[in-house]
């Protein structure tokens, strides 16, 4: 393979399904190839353990890629140490491989009031609680991508932003359970500055709706939803008491402007 057109050789990365080996040996002897590193990284079924000689070699946009996979990335912890330690992340990407790393669990304290609404059932909320309680943060984070909807509904409100980046990464999450994420005022900013910043969630007015009369929702992002809403909730938008004065102005501004136009 050492020999191979450079084509032939992404090709073959590109394949799912690969021999591990084929490509750990590719990541170790072509990693400065153009080209290589990034196919690797886009591969979701070359391990995540093999892209450590290729750090270095990552686009900004294979880099972004990875965190978009928390479930793969949270797999190797030595690859997350080495990201840590390379110059190829930012200083956001940075912290959330610290958390990553974190090896104490959280209180149960900590999921209290979340483990109410996601679990009714005071026996079925407790072993919730013992479960999560004992957890690492990887741990958390496979939980958060592979477990049920209650608790996804508990984990969103994580203390860890790399664990409610997880709940949103999960191939399980529905649209109507984004709905009702994107309406929590208890969420943090960041969380609902994700669901907004997702092409496949802003599809769904549902959740437009819901983010725009949430008040916790930041207000650059409500301001640059504001007008692809509706009239009928445009107008309500413009007479609520409940969110920030700047949107409530603009909303009154827009609803206005539409008036004015010819029909």
């Amino acid at each position: 393979m050492r020999t191979a057109p450079l084509k032939d050789v992404l090709a073959a990365l590109a394949r799912p399904g690969g021999a591990p080996e084929m490509y750990a040996y590719c990541a170790g002897e072509f990693a400065r190839r153009p080209g290589v590193a990034d196919t690797l990284a886009h591969n979701l079924t070359c391990p995540a353990e093999v892209l450590r000689p290729v750090i270095g070699h990552l686009s900004v946009t294979a880099i972004q890629d990875l965190f978009e996979d928390l479930d793969r990335l949270s797999t190797s912890p030595t690859l997350v140490a080495d990201l840590i330690a390379s110059a190829a992340i930012n200083a956001e990407q940075r912290l959330m491989l610290q958390e990553l790393q974190r090896q104490e669990p959280e209180p149960a304290e900590a999921f209290f009031k979340a483990a109410e609404l996601a679990e009714p059932d005071q026996a079925k909320r407790e072993t919730l609680l013992q479960k999560i309680a004992k957890m690492r943060v990887v741990d958390r984070v496979q939980l958060a991508v592979k477990g049920g909807r209650g608790e996804r509904l508990l984990l969103v409100r994580d203390t860890c932003r790399v664990v409610q980046r997880a709940v949103l990464q999960s191939p399980l999450l529905s649209e109507q359970e984004v709905e009702a994420f994107a309406s929590m005022a208890t969420l943090t900013d960041e969380t609902l500055r994700l669901i907004a910043a997702n092409r496949k969630f802003r599809k769904n007015y549902a959740i437009v709706r819901a983010l725009m009369f949430n008040p916790k929702t930041p207000l650059e992002v409500t301001l640059s939803m504001l007008p692809h809403l509706k009239p009928l909730d445009l107008k309500f938008l413009a007479g609520s008491k409940n969110i920030a004065e700047t949107l409530r102005t603009s909303a009154m501004r827009l609803k206005r402007q539409r008036s004015a136009e010819p029909k």
